[in-house]
């Protein structure tokens, strides 16, 4: 049998600005730690990016909610940070560290880097991508992703997590021009591998800003705002019918003028985005997407159904897609996402 044609597909008609009774979900992270199928996965492959890199173990993370839960859409299984690991930062995931970087020092150590060469070393994630285009259940859509620029930079300035972004920030406010240079090679690196994901099956994807909360208004819009409209612009230039999420946490009131000047289809909503602010100042611009705050999710019960029938009512009635304010914590009980997909599959409206 044919697959569907992805239009015909909930998740992206919800996303071309369709309302739909109940809407379709699926959860950031969705593949991950709160498996049991999923740890014992991570541990054939060895470390994190061996994980990432290996088709055959990523396509099988990827499958392994959908079989459980029946999500609307699959979101390729990968990091942000393959991009820098591509063209010419290497990546390492230490245990208990996160993400280790050797801290890009000048304008030499920027200028080496090369996003030719993301082609060629992302070959691995692009097999992962076409492979789950033929193995996804035929009603799922598939999403592809990226860190924004932004986001990215902070990992490549800083080697790693940051608490305050210092380091990134001195360089963004005290030397504009070499972080310019920095953002340009991430806007092109980061279009370019979200249309080569697009080019192997992917169809819909978002770009995760999940710093872009740290910064103030004006170094918001050129940081956050303008190297996502320039990657969205990229990516609809050459497939103007692949719907693009944007997901810039914790911007607070600059999500609006995020939704008005990026370009996306839909923004994804952190956990303290107000659901009635969203639906009167959000929804009849663009699709939206969330929130429920993953320790809900962890806990659980009346508290759970509570949160959830919550947002339905309130963004139930545009176009939306239901989904979490951030990742699924690792403690989080299979059985209560279960109860999530259940309640939202029995949703009336």
């Amino acid at each position: 049998m044919s697959r569907p044609a992805t239009d015909s597909k909930r998740f992206i008609r919800a996303l071309k600005g369709e309302t739909l009774t109940p809407p379709p979900f699926w959860l950031m992270r969705q593949a991950g730690r709160y498996l049991p199928e999923y740890r014992a996965t991570r541990t054939d492959a060895g470390g994190f990016l061996d994980l990432c890199y290996n088709p055959p173990l990523a396509v099988e993370v990827t499958l392994q909610p959908l079989r459980r839960y029946g999500m609307d859409a699959a979101i390729l299984f990968s990091d942000i940070l393959v991009v820098p690991d591509a063209i010419g930062q290497p990546v390492s995931f230490k245990v208990g560290e996160g993400p280790c970087l050797t801290p890009l020092a000048d304008d030499a150590a920027v200028d080496a880097l090369d996003p030719s060469r993301l082609k060629d070393h992302l070959k691995p994630v692009f097999e992962t991508v076409s492979g789950l285009a033929g193995a996804i259940p035929e009603t799922t859509a598939l999403i592809g992703f990226c860190g924004a620029p932004w986001t990215v930079a902070t990992y490549m300035v800083e080697g790693g997590g940051s608490k305050d972004y210092a380091r990134t920030k001195e360089w963004a406010y005290g030397h504009p021009q070499r972080f310019q240079r920095l953002i340009d090679t991430l806007v092109e690196a980061s279009a370019e591998y979200l249309c080569l994901q697009i080019e192997h099956g992917a169809e819909a994807v978002q770009i995760f800003d999940s710093w872009a909360g740290v910064l103030p208004e004006e170094e918001f819009r050129r940081w956050v705002i303008d190297p996502i409209r320039r990657i969205t612009e990229r990516v609809k230039d050459r497939y103007p019918g692949v719907p693009v999420i944007g997901f810039p946490r914790q911007a607070g009131l600059m999500y609006l003028p995020f939704a008005r000047e990026t370009g996306v289809d839909a923004v994804s909503l952190d956990t303290m985005i107000p659901l009635d602010w969203a639906a009167e100042t959000l929804q009849p611009l663009l699709t939206v997407q969330g929130n429920l705050d993953p320790i809900a999710l962890l806990v659980g019960g009346d508290h759970l159904d509570h949160a959830v029938d919550h947002i339905l009512k309130t963004l139930g009635k545009g176009p939306f897609v239901f989904n979490l304010g951030h990742g699924i914590v690792p403690p989080t009980p299979p059985e209560n996402v279960a109860r999530l997909a259940d309640r939202i599959r029995g949703w009336k409206g």
